[in-house]
């Protein structure tokens, strides 16, 4: 059997996920795929990159494993809750994603995981309830309170749209992506672990500046509402409030073929998450710069920010020259690579026997 799960881009909608807002990922042709060769007793995973994983109960019991396997026992520990019985396997997972970048490489890890385990025991679980077991496993792991973005968009995604999602309700529409519309990620060379970074704190801020307001939702808010809060609060609720209505407005812009305005929300949302949420860098700041500067619609760092990735909206005759362009004026990470909307995660139907 085996499994696919790809990674995502968030065209726009950062930092809103964990507080019930909006957001508008897609899936990408990059991914990991497990190849499941047995039912077991207990979880045996082994990586193509980073070999053996320590092996753990099929019910996810047991002391914390280390290294990448905590991900997978959080996930089984998290099936059992569900009910899953407890089936075991012995897998290797291979990716063509690459780590650290904001490409959201650990909910791919997540979800493949899920869909192995659910499988090798014949256990069906909702497309959202499986997402949000795995956000909860990411919790679990290395205790990142992160919004359900990241799995919705890995198990949820289509070919040639993005998707719209209320991270309040979990209602989700699919938005078409112009077929002259391309999307360049850009590595910044600079590698960041969600846990060590201030992602965390800023959640923290967010939810001090709401509670300051009596508010639940920054969605319940209009800009006039956060002048009694002091600077800092006032910065982080001024990102998320502006950013779900820019969310709306690129959605809008996307199904109306107009790149150049998708280009300017996609830029000032970078402005935003640089300046009122400050989880970018200078070096990220440059990056997008550059960007823009080589042809881009719009550039903004993607994924929890502090590092990683920047996402540039391009035109998809001149995806490969603008890339190239980048390349020459910034050496620092790896060559951007372009990406599309694509199929979210599933069994390959061929392979689904297990042994």
């Amino acid at each position: 059997m085996n499994v696919w799960a790809p990674g995502r881009i968030n065209l726009i909608g950062e930092h809103t996920d964990y507080s019930g807002g909006l957001v508008l990922p897609a899936a990408i042709e990059l991914g990991l795929a497990a190849d499941v060769h047995s039912r077991s007793a207990e979880i045996r995973l082994s990586s193509t990159t980073f070999g053996e994983a320590q092996p753990f109960a099929a019910d996810g019991s047991g002391p914390p494993t280390h290294g990448w396997a905590r991900f997978g026992q959080a996930v089984a520990a998290e099936l059992d809750q569900l009910g899953r019985p407890a089936v075991g396997l012995t897998a290797t997972i291979s990716s063509t994603l690459p780590a650290g970048a904001g490409l959201s490489s650990s909910a791919a890890l997540e979800v493949v995981i899920a869909l192995a385990l659910c499988a090798a025991a014949d256990f069906d679980v909702e497309p959202l309830e499986l997402a949000s077991a795995c956000r909860r496993a990411e919790l679990r792991a290395v205790e990142v309170p992160c919004g359900i973005l990241d799995q919705a968009a890995c198990i949820l995604g289509e070919p040639n749209a993005a998707i719209l999602i209320d991270c309040s309700s979990l209602q989700h529409t699919l938005v078409p992506v112009p077929a002259d519309a391309a999307f360049l990620v850009v590595d910044s060379g600079i590698s960041r672990e969600l846990a060590k970074t201030g992602y965390a704190d800023r959640q923290r801020e967010l939810e001090t500046a709401l509670a300051s307001l009596g508010a639940s939702r920054p969605r319940e808010l209009d800009l006039e509402d956060l002048e009694p809060l002091e600077p800092l609060l006032t910065r982080r609720l001024r990102h998320v409030v502006t950013e779900n209505a820019r969310v709306r407005q690129f959605a809008v812009a996307l199904e109306a073929a107009d790149l150049p305005m998708a280009g300017r929300i996609m830029s000032a949302s970078h402005a935003s998450l640089r300046d009122d949420y400050e989880v970018s860098l200078p070096d990220i700041d440059e990056l997008v710069a550059a960007a823009e500067d080589c042809g881009a619609y719009g550039a903004r760092l993607v994924g929890g920010g502090f590092g990683g990735a920047v996402l540039a909206l391009v035109k998809t005759s001149r995806a490969t020259e603008i890339a190239r362009m980048i390349r020459r004026t910034h050496r620092a990470g790896r060559a951007p690579i372009v990406v599309h909307a694509s199929r979210g995660a599933h069994i390959n139907s061929a392979a689904r026997a297990v042994g």
